[in-house]
């Protein structure tokens, strides 16, 4: 996108060498050669920011979604699609990129009572800007006026079928998106949306909608599980032993907590599970995934023939 067209441009044969490929978002240098009648992207420029997550399905290492975000609108509804789980990863993976994340929870008309909804969030995900609509009534929707200033980006995640390209088509007045209907049993939806796509507002500000996401994995996001979880950082202040994991170590100030209801046992194990995964994704961006696959088995291994041994002289004793 120029300031007076869109192109359909190639990357120079460099970039393809090296891997370097745009994505959504991204700012590019153009190559136009009027003798030669060439016109290609040469170059990426820097980016400020970029939203990634850890590669879907068996694929290893890092996916950018989108570049150069400045809000991330995480939509969900108040029905089949929400999931305190499902959010925290969302979170983790914006907060690891620098962008602010807002939750939309879309067709709040379908909810007669939507302060259950806000207030779990709040309690279990702490301060975050947390906006009710309905994209179909056109309801709410000046809420977001105050991210679409001229020059910003905002990037739309959520599950299929919460109604991402509608709102996208309702805040540019215009259908650029297909949409599509849900099923009633479980309220998943089909993927209207299968490739980034980024549109622009007469404000000045662009709008980036996204397919519908089934796995999110939150690539080497370490540092923003502890700062996702600032309340259990704060009690493991006070555990006895600095590298205590929280388990069954003596003088565990968490598991205190949660025993006095300071802090939820689900929340303590999501914060657990997510630290796992985020070690197990950072031994991937590390060392490969097939060699630490090996290593991970070779481990097991070990640990299987020293209980064979233990077993054979458990049965000379």
């Amino acid at each position: 996108m120029t300031p007076t067209e869109i192109l359909s441009l190639p990357i120079s044969g460099a970039m393809k060498a090296k891997k370097h490929i745009p994505v959504v978002g991204d700012f590019v240098a153009v190559l136009q050669d009027e003798k030669t009648a060439t016109q290609m992207i040469v170059s990426i420029l820097e980016r400020k920011n970029c939203l990634s997550r850890g590669g879907a399905g068996e694929s290893a290492g890092e996916q950018v979604l989108a570049a150069n975000i400045d809000t991330v609108f995480i939509v969900t509804e108040p029905g089949h699609d929400f999931s305190i789980p499902r959010l925290e990863r969302y979170l983790l993976i914006i907060r690891s990129s620098g962008a602010t994340p807002v939750i939309i929870f879309n067709k709040s008309d379908t909810c007669d009572d939507m302060s259950e909804f806000l207030s779990q969030v709040k309690s279990e995900l702490g301060e975050i800007a947390v906006i009710p609509i309905s994209a179909l009534n056109n309801t709410g929707l000046e809420q977001l006026n105050s991210f679409l200033a001229p020059g910003k980006t905002v990037i739309f995640l959520g599950s299929s079928g919460v109604g991402k390209s509608t709102l996208i088509n309702t805040l540019t007045g215009t259908t650029v998106q297909k949409t599509g209907e849900i099923r009633e049993d479980d309220g998943k939806g089909r993927h209207t949306t299968t490739v980034r796509h980024l549109v622009s507002l007469p404000s000045g500000s662009c709008l980036i909608d996204t397919p519908g996401m089934r796995e999110i994995r939150i690539w080497t996001a370490e540092e923003s599980v502890q700062d996702a979880f600032e309340d259990i950082a704060k009690f493991s202040q006070g555990c006895r032993f600095s590298d205590c994991t929280h388990e069954q170590e003596p003088g565990c100030a968490v598991r205190q907590a949660v025993e006095e209801g300071e802090i939820s046992a689900g929340r303590l194990e999501r914060y657990k599970k997510l630290l796992k995964e985020a070690a197990f994704e950072r031994g991937k961006a590390e060392i490969g995934l097939k060699r630490f696959e090996k290593i991970r088995y070779k481990g097991i291994s070990q640990l299987a023939n020293e209980y064979r041994e233990k077993k054979k002289w458990d049965a000379y004793r």
